[in-house]
């Protein structure tokens, strides 16, 4: 970790508002910047996906810098991109969603930034799985929310039990949390989870927000369940989505959320003082990569099925490791042996082998004991990192 780095989380000069605090070192952050003082690195950590945007997504942005497209939208986003919105949600989920119940947002993470902190205050639990991706305890944290989470193992492919949910639910529960494709675990939840959960909560006048981004990353012909496809109506959901995963768009920034017409025009106040307006450009492309051809996402899909199955493989030769096999996203989230600290493994990983993974800490409590790797890379780079890892954890005695 930098010294800039340092002195952002860990001053207490009393300028800082104090809310910072709840805001971890993160652990990916950490990992990739001491990797980047070493050579030879291989990693499974990033979450960004490898494939190049399509070219008529490119083009489309082009075009729209060329033809001087570069002011502001509308606050809710571009017409022509919310309008395709809808007609891509309505279709693919078999309801009618107008561009009114949807928000464009500056990637998926100013809409969870937006859904989460715009309902968190003292006082409110919010239920989380656990590990979950890290931004959603901290953004609970920073207005007075509080998280409770529901374990999950890698012996149960980290499914979400909707039992344990429910039964987790108090006077004081305000909002459920999903992910479905999950990040770090890749698991995909079974419809009668969906269902189960998103009913319950309808029922007791709970929210249910639920980041969906890698909704198209799931393998073998299995059922996706959206909240869109799971709710009567969007009175209690926020379903939260963009174009990073899907059409590998991740630094082009554009995401949306969709709710009811009453949040939304609530969040749109609230963007409004955020980001004001997402990309511009960058929006028309989202409209382009919608309406075009969409072939790309069964090809990538296909690609990373196969990267997958080839990881899966290798974590089962690998001493010490308890893998499963994830039904979406793309990554994987095996165990050590129970005790063992993932953390101090993913730094003597990196500096002993030049593997880079992130280490389980970084998305719960429960997980202290796990490595998440990324199969957003080539099947050559994961067969030569495991090349390095196999032997190495050969030589481990965590006994």
């Amino acid at each position: 970790m930098s010294s800039l780095d340092f002195d952002f989380y860990e001053s207490e000069d009393p300028v800082w508002n104090p809310a910072l605090l709840t805001i971890p070192v993160p652990g990916i952050r950490k990992m990739v910047n001491l990797a980047a003082t070493m050579d030879d690195v291989i990693h499974l950590s990033i979450g960004q996906p490898d494939a190049p945007v399509p070219p008529h997504v490119v083009q489309a942005a082009v075009d729209a810098l060329q033809a001087g497209q570069t002011g502001y939208t509308m606050d809710a986003g571009l017409p022509e991109l919310l309008e395709a919105l809808a007609e891509y949600n309505g279709e693919r989920y078999g309801r009618e969603i107008s561009p009114e119940n949807i928000l464009v947002t500056t990637g998926a993470t100013e809409a969870i930034y937006l859904a989460l902190t715009a309902v968190s205050a003292p006082g409110r639990e919010f239920i989380v799985p656990d590990p979950s991706f890290m931004l959603y305890a901290p953004l609970i944290r920073m207005n007075g929310g509080e998280v409770k989470h529901i374990p999950t193992r890698a012996e149960n492919n980290h499914q979400l039990d909707p039992q344990e949910v429910i039964d987790a639910i108090d006077n004081n529960t305000h909002a459920i949390v999903l992910n479905s494709p999950s990040n770090p675990t890749g698991t995909v939840y079974p419809r009668e989870t969906v269902e189960t959960i998103v009913q319950e909560a309808a029922y007791r006048g709970i929210y249910v927000i639920s980041d969906e981004v890698y909704d198209h990353l799931v393998y073998d012909n299995r059922d996706y369940a959206g909240v869109l496809s799971c709710c009567s109506d969007l009175d209690h959901v926020m379903i939260i989505s963009s174009f990073s995963k899907t059409f590998s768009m991740a630094g082009m920034r554009i995401g949306w959320l969709i709710a009811s017409q009453g949040a939304i025009r609530k969040l749109r106040r609230y963007h409004m003082f955020t980001t004001t307006v997402a990309n511009t450009p960058c929006q028309w492309a989202g409209v382009a990569a919608l309406k075009g051809d969409r072939g790309f996402i069964d090809d990538i899909t296909e690609t990373y099925r196969q990267r997958r199955n080839r990881l899966v493989q290798l974590v089962e030769q690998t001493p010490y490791l308890e893998g499963y096999m994830p039904d979406g996203a793309f990554y994987l989230f095996p165990s050590l042996p129970e005790g063992v600290n993932g953390n101090n493994v993913a730094l003597r990983l990196l500096r002993e082998t030049g593997v880079c993974a992130i280490a389980g800490d970084t998305f719960g409590e429960s997980c202290r004991n796990a490595l998440r790797f990324s199969y957003a890379t080539s099947i050559e780079q994961i067969e030569r990192a495991f090349e390095r890892i196999i032997p190495w954890m050969e030589k481990q005695d965590f006994g």
